[in-house]
C-alpha cells in the first residue's frame, strides 16, 4: 500500500499535474466523409462523442472559399 504524505506545516500542497487546455476553433466547420453532413467544432464538443448521426467518425475539415493571395517577393 502506498500512503500518502500530508504537506509540512509551512509547505505548500502538492497540486495534480493538470492537463493542457483542448484548443477550440470557433469558426471551424467539418464534414462528415461517408454522408457529406456538414457541423461545426462546438456542436462536436458538445456531444459525448466525436460521431456524425451517421454513425461515422471521420470528419475532415473544410476549407473556406476564399483563395488567399500573396505578392511574390
Amino acid at each position: 500500500m502506498a500512503e500518502t504524505q500530508s504537506p509540512q506545516p509551512g509547505e505548500a500542497p502538492i497540486a495534480p499535474a493538470a492537463e493542457p487546455p483542448v484548443k477550440v476553433f470557433p469558426g471551424a466547420v467539418y464534414e462528415c466523409v461517408r454522408c457529406g453532413t456538414r457541423t461545426t467544432q462546438e456542436e462536436l464538443s458538445s456531444l459525448p462523442e466525436v460521431k456524425c448521426i451517421c454513425g461515422y467518425r471521420v470528419f475532415r475539415k473544410v476549407r473556406p472559399s476564399v483563395v488567399k493571395q500573396i505578392k511574390a517577393v
